[in-house]
Parts: structure tokens; C-alpha cells; sequence
């Protein structure tokens, strides 16, 4: 299947805006009533008085021209994290499969057909939050195992069409984490499907490089570090390699994944990776929050220095990691020691926004420090960190030469409040539903918040009805299988009218 993307506008397209993120000297910088010139998906021009000729001159009055969020973790499902928010701990809950759902045969929750509107969904929304560049990740609990290549060339499709830039491929994994009926929570293993689903892996990804005039890139995602063993993670290293793709790998993301490893190889996540190869400029390590050092880990290690040596970056998502009482300790610290951070959305809302907000607030909370970040340093890891992460020094700026993945962030919104630094106020007082128009490789993906073919309020509703319809299967795959009132408990005491009884 050979995939094309839209046709882009004919001749130079101005746009001009109070202010506009170019990126100079290698630093972004603010150009007060700047402009920014494309053409053919390319920066030409970025700075004051263009002086040359232009087809199209678009003024954006009082908003912030900036480039497209990278997202190296994003959200591409309907979030099931967001299911336990109040509802712990994760093995009691149904975030672990029990030993009995195993045995009586895990299976697709969702149809091809459900699969294929949640990537299109969901794509949709990290545009209407200023995201261009998407490496997409989903839960597995509720499939068979790992993700299919069916499933993905759904979503190269949906990308395509959408005009989304997406690094693609399926999740797989060689085990799972089970929880015992004495609540122990330890791993299973298929290696030889895991490895199988590795080599359609490879074979999707010598496919789809390159596709839809590049705005299809491949990428390799197993799953968890937990859920890997030693010969699929050396094989996808390998291959990553020599197709010279990225590999994103979940590591030091939780105290069960930390002492699974620990105890099953005497080494601790980062460790073992090392001892193993896998780690070097291509890897991308979501969450890097529990390492050697950290509050849940009364270990001695160079973990953190280990990633750095090895030219891998950290990918951080605030949101998601706050939200259970877990963080970075901290944004400033781990810059200070030379580690490359980018930046993932991974949870419900898909709002880079938010996560940058809470990030902030958590860092500068976990060093009692108001010094510990500032603002551009959050909005760079979320532009520079991931496209450097990615080894893309055409993505994540805007200056003459790079793809023209360009933003435009209103201030005129009741919400707003006083602007007194555009990317400061941002972390104040916006949210991702302020980027009012995207831009992807010189194509106007969405236009006064509105993407062609995209019905938001069809789209939230058909979504729900999926949601609910996978809460409905939850008590298969909890241990002891409870009803849902056990499973997801209520704020408060539900009374129900006798028409919704």
C-alpha cells in the first residue's frame, strides 16, 4: 500500500502574528510583530520585512507563531490510565491481568474497525493541541497480546489523510506481568510470539518509512522493559540499527518494574539494558522517574548516568507520572547533568500544555526550588528535546530549512488573562485547545480549530460508547472478577432515576 499526502498550497504562504518562536544561534528566540515565510513544506523565512514575493499573507493579530510539539509518548487510544485515578492499587483494579483471565485466553476487546477510529480520534486531537510530530502509544491490557500490523496500517492511513507526521509500529512484548491470587505480581512469558510479532515489526517498518512523502516514519515500541527478555530487546536493537530507526522502550516507570528486573537479572532497568547493548542515540526512555537515588529506590546506581552516557533521552510525562504521586526528581537536575529531555503527552487530555504546566509545578516542588525550571526550559524539551531525540534538526524550530510544522497560539480568549511573556503566559493561564491553527509539512491541517472531515461532536460520542463498552469487560480481567461497582468506585453515592435503572 503506497499512502500520498495531501496536496500542499501553491507559492509562498506569510504568516505573521504579536509573536513568533524563531530559532537562531541554536536557541529559540521571540521576534515581537514577526513573520514567518513557507514554501513547498519548507521554512524559507523567519524574522521581520520578508522582502520577497508572497501568494498568501495570513495576520493572526494577538497569538504566538511557534513550532509543532513533539511528542515522543502519545496518547493514540482511548486512555485507560485515567480509569485509575481513584481507583488502586493498579493489580486489584484490572490493570493486571489475573492468572485466571490468562488461562481462559486473553482476547481483542476492540474490532479492527473500533481500532482503526481510536488512532484516526486521537490524531486528531493531538493536532487540535499544537502537537505535529506523534510517536503513539496504547494500552495492551486489553488486547490479545501486543499490537497488530492491521492496526497500523489503520493508522498510517488515518495519519496520512489527516496530514499528522507519525513515527509508527506496533507494540509487542515476549511477557506480561500476572497478578497470583495472593496478590503477587510476577511475569509470564511467550517468547517465541513475541519474537514473531518483532519480525512483523521490521517488515512494517521496511514498508512504511518514508511513505506519504515522509510524513510517515517508522519506529520500534516494545512495549516495557518488564515485559521484554534479553533476545528481544538485543534483536530490536539490532534492527534498529540497520534500518536506523528509533526504538522507544518504557523504563523506570514504576517500584514492580524496578524490582522485577532486579530480581530476574541481579541489574537494575538501565543497568541491564546496558549490559545488553540496546541503549545508544536512537532510544527513547518514557518516564525515567524511579532510578537508582530516587525517593522509591533505596539503591546506590548510576542509572541516570548510564542513559546520558549513552546518548538515549529521557522521555518525560508530568501529567500521567503526577497523577500517581510520582515525578522526576527533578526537570532542572536532570538537564544539569546533560541529559537530552523530551517530552510525552501519554494520558487523557492529550494536552502538551497541561503536561509542561505540571511539570514545572512538580519540579520546582521536588527541589523547593522557584529557580529549579523556567518556562522556555519546559517548551524546549517539547519542541528541540523531542526532535533532537528523534535526530531531526528540521523538526522541533523554526528557521530557514526546516519542515514547516508551525503553530498558531491565541492569546484572545477570555481565559488568557494579561499577557506578559507569550511562552510564560502559556504555562500561566493556557491549555491545548488555544492552538487555533496546525500546520504540518506546509499543509493547513486545521483552520480556526476545525479539521476537515473531522466531526468533534459525532466523534466524543462514539468514543464514549467505545469507553464504556471495554468498562463493561473489566471484571473478566480482574482478579477475583468483581463487579464494576468494586472496580470503579464512585466520588459519592449514585442515585439512579427509575427511566436509567
Amino acid at each position: 500500500m503506497s499512502l500520498e499526502a495531501k496536496k500542499r498550497p501553491e507559492g509562498r504562504v506569510l504568516m505573521t502574528a504579536r509573536w513568533v518562536v524563531g530559532h537562531k544561534d541554536g536557541r529559540h528566540r521571540l521576534y515581537e510583530n514577526g513573520e514567518v515565510v513557507f514554501e513547498n513544506g519548507e521554512v524559507v523565512f523567519v524574522g521581520h520585512g520578508f522582502p520577497g514575493e508572497v501568494a498568501r499573507r495570513i495576520d493572526y493579530g494577538h497569538a504566538l507563531i511557534g513550532p509543532g510539539f513533539v511528542d515522543c509518548d502519545a496518547l493514540s487510544d482511548l486512555d485507560t490510565t485515567i480509569l485509575g485515578y481513584d481507583n488502586q492499587p493498579a493489580w486489584k483494579k484490572g490493570r493486571v491481568w489475573p492468572r485466571s483471565y490468562l488461562e481462559a485466553g486473553p482476547y481483542e476487546m476492540y474490532t479492527r474497525e473500533e481500532l482503526a477510529f481510536q488512532k484516526r480520534y486521537a490524531f486528531s486531537q493531538l493536532i487540535r493541541n499544537g502537537i505535529t510530530t506523534a510517536l503513539p502509544i496504547a494500552s495492551l491490557f486489553y488486547r490479545a497480546w501486543g499490537e497488530t500490523v492491521q492496526e497500523f496500517e489503520d493508522a498510517a492511513a488515518a495519519a496520512a489523510d489527516l496530514g499528522m507526521r507519525a513515527y509508527l509500529g506496533p507494540a509487542y512484548r515476549t511477557g506480561n506481568q500476572v497478578v497470583e491470587s495472593d496478590g503477587r505480581v510476577v511475569t509470564y512469558y511467550e517468547e517465541e510470539r513475541g519474537l514473531a510479532e518483532l519480525d512483523a515489526a521490521i517488515d512494517f517498518a521496511r514498508r512504511h518509512e518514508g511513505q506519504a512523502g515522509g510524513l510517515i516514519r517508522a519506529m520500534f515500541a516494545p512495549d516495557r522493559i518488564e515485559t521484554s527478555t534479553a533476545e528481544l530487546l538485543r534483536r530490536t536493537a539490532a534492527a534498529s540499527r540497520e534500518l536506523d530507526i528509533p526504538v522507544r522502550l518504557h523504563c523506570c516507570q514504576s517500584k514492580i518494574e524496578y524490582d522485577l528486573v532486579l530480581a530476574q537479572h541481579g541489574m537494575s532497568p538501565p543497568e541491564w539494558l546496558e549490559s545488553l547493548g540496546f541503549l545508544n542515540e536512537r532510544c527513547l526512555l518514557p518516564h525515567g522517574t524511579v532510578v537508582s537515588g530516587s525517593r522509591l529506590i533505596d539503591r546506590p546506581g548510576r542509572d541516570l548516568e548510564i542513559i546520558r552516557d549513552s546518548g538515549a533521552s529521557i522521555v518525560h510525562c508530568p501529567l500521567v507520572s503526577g497523577r500517581h504521586g510520582n515525578s522526576i526528581n527533578h526537570f532542572g537536575s536532570y538537564r544539569a547533568m546533560g541529559l537530552n529531555i523530551a517530552m510525552g503527552t501519554d494520558t487523557a487530555p492529550p494536552d502538551m500544555v497541561m503536561n509542561m504546566q505540571t511539570g514545572m509545578i512538580l519540579s520546582r516542588t521536588m527541589a523547593g526550588n522557584v529557580g529549579a525550571v523556567r518556562s522556555e526550559d519546559y517548551y524546549d524539551a517539547a519542541t528541540i528535546g523531542g526532535a533532537d531525540a528523534l535526530q531531526r534538526p528540521d523538526l522541533g524550530r523554526l528557521q530557514p530549512g526546516s519542515r514547516a510544522d508551525i503553530t498558531v497560539f491565541e492569546f484572545d480568549r477570555p481565559h488568557s488573562g494579561q499577557v506578559i511573556d507569550p511562552i510564560q503566559t502559556m504555562m500561566l493561564t493556557g491549555h491545548g485547545r488555544d492552538f487555533a491553527t496546525v500546520v504540518i509539512d506546509g499543509r493547513f491541517v486545521m483552520e480556526n480549530r476545525a479539521i476537515p472531515g473531522q466531526d468533534e461532536v459525532a466523534d466524543n460520542i462514539r468514543a464514549q460508547k467505545q469507553f464504556e463498552g471495554v468498562m463493561a469487560r473489566y471484571p473478566e480481567r480482574t482478579l477475583g472478577h468483581p463487579p464494576m461497582s468494586e472496580i470503579f468506585s464512585s466520588s459519592y453515592a449514585i442515585e439512579r432515576s427509575e427511566a436509567s435503572a
